[in-house]
């Protein structure tokens, strides 16, 4: 199926780089979070990507026009570096699509805007660029494929120190409990869709307010229900904690790590000793 990722905001909660970089573009160890979750996507078998740019768009496109697979691979170094092999690659079957989607467009009208890339399509996926997770991405499209709905998305239940609170008409506290044990669920992205989500998508409408109100009266939106990891980048704190994560090792959102097959990338190092050098 066809990836349809909104990575044109400015990431202003992020200043520390949004000045000077799309949030999308962040790094997160050696490659940015766009990577991250094209990588993601990419491990299910989801390859061909829309990337729906906006803010400096131009350090997306530069960014793959420069890409360079030894950075995340491992490869041979030889004759001084006249010949270099790589032993993996991460991107060499990705198909990506880069279409200008508007400076100030919503995630509504940016979707709207590549639509026609989506012909023929009977389902799609689409997220937002800044979140990570290890969702069993199969077990929600087999869910959602196996009903009606012309949407689903990842529920997520936060697990942040924040407490929901209930008010009486004279602001007497009638409720208090941590968000995580309050049953309140998020929508975390991790979005599929029929192509039938356009005809509830109004010109100019955000996609969450409008259209998913219509669908909801139609009782035709899913929600699929994670219990495991989840973390959006929308801080800088909340950068420097996926940092460390991956720093030491223990990035759960690698999921192309924990589950790669052995013998499928024995065969590509054995392959390699004849390859083309790639860097």
């Amino acid at each position: 199926m066809k990836v349809v990722l909104f990575c044109g905001g400015q990431g202003m909660r992020l200043r520390e780089f949004s000045e000077n970089t799309p949030k999308p573009m962040v790094p997160l160890g050696y490659r940015p979070m766009l990577w991250h979750i094209m990588r993601y996507y990419a491990h299910f078998g989801h390859k061909d990507f829309i990337l729906c740019l906006g803010y400096k768009a131009d350090s997306v496109k530069q960014y793959f026009m420069d890409y360079n697979e030894c950075l995340s691979n491992d490869f041979v170094f030889s004759k001084g570096g006249q010949q270099v092999k790589l032993l993996s690659s991460d991107i060499d079957d990705w198909n990506i699509t880069f279409v200008d989607t508007g400076l100030h467009s919503n995630v509504g009208q940016r979707l709207r805007a590549v639509q026609p890339f989506l012909e023929g399509e009977a389902m799609f996926l689409a997220n937002y660029a800044d979140g990570l997770t290890d969702l069993d991405l199969n077990q929600q499209v087999a869910d959602f494929a196996a009903s009606d709905a012309v949407g689903s998305f990842m529920a997520y239940q936060p697990p942040h120190s924040f407490h929901v609170v209930a008010l009486g008409e004279e602001n007497q506290v009638q409720y208090i409990s941590p968000i995580a044990k309050s049953g309140l669920w998020i929508n975390a992205g991790y979005f599929v869709f029929r192509p039938e989500i356009f005809d509830y998508l109004g010109e100019g409408e955000e996609l969450v307010e409008q259209p998913f109100q219509r669908i909801i009266q139609e009782g035709r939106l899913m929600a699929h229900r994670h219990a495991g990891f989840w973390a959006a980048m929308d801080t800088f704190k909340d950068k420097q904690q996926l940092d460390e994560l991956s720093a030491r090792g223990n990035a759960p959102w690698e999921v192309w790590r924990t589950t790669a097959a052995p013998v499928q990338y024995l065969r590509r190092r054995t392959e390699a000793l004849t390859a083309t050098p790639a860097c």
